[in-house]
């Protein structure tokens, strides 16, 4: 591991920390294939790490949005065409309750590298992905636990929550514990309340509202038996329930 952060530490291109102007796009080639020489073996974790590094420091993103063919739609992800080449995007409940009348829609994007995975993730405006992202600036909110509070909660409603300091709205999403809802009223009330939020939309599917419902819970991680027993009695007492809502009440459940 220490060799490794060395050969990292040593893998600098002059140019990267030069001005735009000082070295000749000649000089930038040479002095880069020197380097890729020499450090090989680390350039893959360079790459890597310094992505990281920009997104967490600078709040650069790879992909600022997609726009093309809703392929594939479920509660949980969509598939998007663009020119031929399909992007698997991780979604929310209301992103996927606003998209559901839709052949075609422009997602806005966030891009997270790990160190075991890059995925994307979709909203359907850019409020919802701006709330997203302050989520997963407190210390303990990961990428799929923002996700599961903007599937519980509309964005308006994570957001009142939030500013009005409702801790105990947020502990109601599953996996939200006391403390994990104390830190983000605590780091967000004062940035959120200038968050604008749009309407929310609502879907109507009904045939294959509870598989749908089902597969969502799946992909968040839920047990698959539990998840469906707490889905029939929903279904049973309000058989009419639209998948979101079919999602967001079990949710409060499970």
């Amino acid at each position: 591991m220490t060799e490794g952060f060395q050969g990292i530490q040593n893998f600098h291109p002059n140019w990267i920390f030069a001005g735009e102007n000082e070295m000749s796009d000649s000089q930038k080639s040479i002095d880069f294939e020197r380097s890729v020489n020499e450090h090989g073996h680390c350039f893959t974790a360079f790459v890597i790490f310094a992505l990281y590094l920009s997104q967490l420091q600078n709040g650069i993103m790879m992909y600022a949005y997609i726009s093309g063919k809703l392929v594939e739609k479920t509660p949980a992800y969509v598939v998007v065409d663009v020119q031929g080449i399909g992007y698997h995007l991780h979604i929310s409940l209301n992103t996927f309750t606003a998209i559901q009348p839709l052949e075609s829609a422009k997602l806005y994007t966030y891009f997270s590298v790990r160190e075991d995975a890059q995925q994307l993730y979709g909203f359907f405006d850019d409020e919802e992905r701006s709330l997203f992202l302050h989520l997963i600036s407190v210390s303990g909110v990961g990428a799929n636990t923002a996700r599961v509070i903007l599937s519980s909660l509309s964005t308006h409603e994570a957001i009142e929550a939030i500013a009005s300091g409702n801790a105990a709205a947020l502990q109601r999403v599953k996996g939200i514990g006391a403390k994990t809802a104390q830190r983000i009223v605590v780091d967000l009330r004062d940035k959120v309340g200038k968050l604008p939020v749009i309407g929310q939309k609502t879907g109507s599917s009904y045939n294959t509202n509870k598989e749908e419902a089902l597969s969502a819970l799946l992909v968040l991680g839920f047990n698959k038996a539990a998840a469906d027993k707490v889905l029939a009695k929903i279904v049973a007492d309000n058989p009419s329930l639209a998948v979101d809502k079919l999602i967001r009440e079990a949710l409060r459940v499970l």
